[in-house]
């Protein structure tokens, strides 16, 4: 995961992304994507548009924007206008990350190092920069916002939605390029991505970078784009892999965020809490790779309103020890990276144990050679 202050040297601006990597060399391309992807979404987004059409060039929100009630009825020259505006900045934006990510894409397929063929990432970004959000979804990580209701109580909206291959948008388009969706019988309730004559390699997602095995059978690497307007109510954001929210609920996760007392520390228990949850709902099985960014909204954030964590199991990810690491790929901007415990893998545990040992938690089955007798019966 990777949170970028300063994002583009602006003081207002900060970007997010979570990448949870599956396959023999998911942690490979996960960490290329992390490295690698905000850069490329820098150089596009303000080549091709500039600012935002809400915030001054120091940073500082206009006074007169947009309003942030989609209910709003203002029919003024003024605030049509200014919707206009909006909608062309929202389109540009969305336009960039679409080109970044496609050619993020292109990108792995051709790197020499890194055999992406039958591994790949998610990836759930966002740019924050003044009032305005875009986020860019790819795959089943998720963002959830932490808001205020009429009532003044704390709920969850859930910013995304889980590209899993049984969505009936992700399954007719799979289904019209010849992949196959069904779900292997002893996990029936997550449905998978099949090759059309081989049962492999059972990807629980619709979209992902990399798993260029799939991307000719409906698997695809084009982002999910929304806009939201930040409104007073709005509290913080959630960025997670699926690890976190296979066993917590949105709505836990919010509340486990806004108890803690102190928010450099709320990252670190949304994890704690879902490894302690996975270890009692599965406790035959591996704790799923955990990874959590908390950025919050409120003025009064400390360290910049950034709170992250990441740990995951044995052998792979980062280690909760570990402390982040800065990097300053520009002038005036502060990339917070957690340490790579996983360049170093533990040569006692095989990839096919790995595998093995948490069947409950695998996004790919490509390793566990007896589902090769799972296909259909043909008639």
């Amino acid at each position: 995961m990777v949170a970028w202050e300063n994002f583009n040297g602006r003081s207002d601006t900060v970007f997010c992304g979570v990448f949870d990597g599956h396959g023999p060399h998911g942690h490979l391309v996960a960490r290329k994507v992390r490295d690698t992807l905000p850069l490329k979404l820098c150089d596009l987004i303000y080549d091709d548009y500039g600012e935002s059409p809400t915030s001054n060039s120091d940073g500082s929100v206009l006074e007169e924007s947009l309003s942030p009630y989609p209910d709003a009825e203002d029919k003024s020259p003024t605030f049509t206008a200014q919707k206009e505006e909006h909608l062309e900045f929202f389109d540009s934006m969305k336009e960039s990350f679409r080109k970044a990510f496609r050619v993020m894409d292109k990108e792995l397929k051709l790197h020499r190092n890194i055999d992406s063929i039958c591994s790949g990432t998610t990836a759930v970004t966002l740019i924050k920069q003044g009032q305005d959000l875009i986020v860019g979804n790819l795959g089943d990580s998720r963002a959830v916002l932490g808001t205020r209701d009429q009532n003044g109580h704390l709920v969850a909206h859930q910013l995304t939605v889980d590209l899993k291959p049984d969505h009936p948008r992700e399954a007719r388009r799979i289904k019209r390029c010849n992949g196959r969706v069904f779900a292997h019988q002893d996990e029936p309730d997550v449905a998978r991505l099949w090759l059309p004559n081989c049962n492999s390699p059972g990807l629980a997602m619709a979209r992902a970078f990399g798993d260029f095995c799939l991307k000719d059978f409906g698997l695809i690497s084009v982002p999910e784009v929304t806009y939201r307007r930040i409104m007073e109510k709005d509290q913080f954001i959630v960025l997670a892999t699926d690890g976190v929210w296979d066993v917590l609920s949105n709505q836990e996760v919010v509340e486990v965020v806004a108890s803690c007392s102190g928010r450099s520390g709320a990252a670190r228990a949304v994890v704690d809490l879902a490894n302690q949850t996975w270890k009692f709902k599965y406790p035959t099985s591996k704790t799923d790779d955990c990874a959590v960014i908390c950025l919050f909204l409120s003025k009064e954030a400390d360290a910049g309103g950034l709170s992250g964590l990441s740990v995951a199991s044995k052998g792979i990810g980062s280690s909760p020890g570990m402390p982040p690491r800065l990097r300053t790929p520009q002038h005036f901007s502060k990339r917070v990276i957690p340490e790579d415990a996983d360049d170093e893998c533990d040569p006692n545990i095989s990839g096919d144990e790995r595998s093995l040992e948490g069947f409950t938690r695998l996004n790919t089955l490509l390793t566990l050679p007896k589902f090769g007798d799972t296909s259909p019966t043909k008639k």
